[in-house]
């Protein structure tokens, strides 16, 4: 597996995680290597960090994914 197929990986994961709303304010960076995927970042709710993750692990060409998400939430003023 090489760039392109991570680069095709890395736009479905995004495109599945802001169809559940892990989205604006959620910062979500996702990087695959070979079909290792790693999700890095913040999310809002604790039930976004397991949803993340099963979004990742339904993309066809993923072997793993390395959830390294954090729960933070904003501060409202």
């Amino acid at each position: 597996m090489g760039s392109k197929e991570d680069a095709k990986i890395n736009m479905q994961i995004v495109n599945k995680l802001a169809s559940r709303g892990i989205n604006n304010p959620c910062k979500v960076t996702v990087s695959s290597n070979k079909g290792e995927v790693t999700l890095t970042g913040t999310v809002q709710h604790a039930h976004q960090l397991k949803a993340a993750e099963q979004a990742a692990t339904g993309i066809t060409g993923v072997r793993r994914v390395h959830n390294q998400l954090v729960v933070k939430v904003e501060k409202r003023m």
